[in-house]
């Protein structure tokens, strides 16, 4: 038990209570205090953990005891005091134990919870460095997660981002601002057909062309709580090889002059 001032706060009350009961009973009948002892072995054990909290009940049941021998006329103790110290110290021991063993398992469960988000908080920031595209959809399709390239992809505003946005907005998103590399009387068709193989877990790959040159490799995988994540790899170099000369130059322009790219590739190897 490491001392500080929760460790003792449950062994002080306890001492301070067992005294002020002995002294008060010297002028004023003063009923048995062991209720309050249970009490604060209780809070004592929550507050601080398993040895406060017996620490405590060992000095309720030392009070107890001189308690009951001041309270008597005649010197030592009758059948029934040592039944209601046995019974304190049975209770004042469980109630320690039990609270002791709550605290842990609350401070135990509080532990995991920071590991757990901490280490969401890292795999989101090594998402955000990739170049791929990450959406991940619960059960629902509702967006849980959407990593920087998505949204940099189809030029989607952090606030709607952050809104758990459904699959089918995320299509109309990129529809309403022209993302798609379609024309107007085929986008229909083109966002039914990706929300039928979102929602049948169809892995089959294909290709979407954007309005800017780019091309993106589309996947969806079925993961085992019934969500889905969908990656979006930029193929745009695989797909435009066999095209026009003429266009290289401006398919080449498309890349990132400042190879933020292998920035971010350098940033997660760190």
């Amino acid at each position: 038990m490491q001392l500080g001032w929760r460790a003792i706060c449950g062994p002080a009350l306890t001492a301070a209570t067992a005294l002020l009961a002995i002294l008060l009973d010297r002028f004023l009948p003063v009923p048995s205090p062991a209720p309050l002892f249970v009490c604060i072995v209780a809070f004592a054990g929550s507050l601080s953990g398993f040895a406060s909290g017996m620490v405590s009940a060992a000095i309720a049941v030392i009070g107890s005891a001189l308690f009951f021998l001041g309270h008597r006329g005649i010197p030592g103790y009758a059948a029934g005091d040592l039944v209601r110290l046995g019974l304190l110290a049975m209770t004042a021991a469980g109630t320690a134990g039990i609270t002791g063993l709550m605290r842990k398992r609350l401070l135990d469960a509080f532990a995991w919870e920071r590991r757990h988000h901490a280490t969401a908080a890292r795999l989101s920031a090594a998402l955000d460095q990739v170049d791929i595209g990450i959406v991940l959809l619960d059960s629902e399709t509702r967006a849980e997660f959407i990593n920087r390239a998505f949204r940099d992809y189809f030029s989607l505003p952090d606030e709607k981002a952050d809104s758990r946005p459904p699959f089918i907005a995320l299509m109309y998103h990129g529809r309403d601002t022209g993302a798609f590399e379609l024309p107007e009387d085929e986008l229909s068709a083109f966002i039914a057909q990706r929300m039928e193989m979102v929602r049948s877990g169809d892995a089959t790959p294909i290709n979407i062309n954007l309005a800017d040159g780019q091309v993106l490799r589309f996947s969806c995988t079925a993961l085992p709580d019934g969500g889905r994540m969908l990656s979006y790899t930029p193929v745009t170099d695989l797909v435009r090889h066999t095209d026009e000369a003429t266009r290289a130059e401006y398919y080449r322009s498309l890349r990132d002059p400042a190879e933020r790219k292998l920035i971010r590739y350098l940033r997660v190897a760190e």
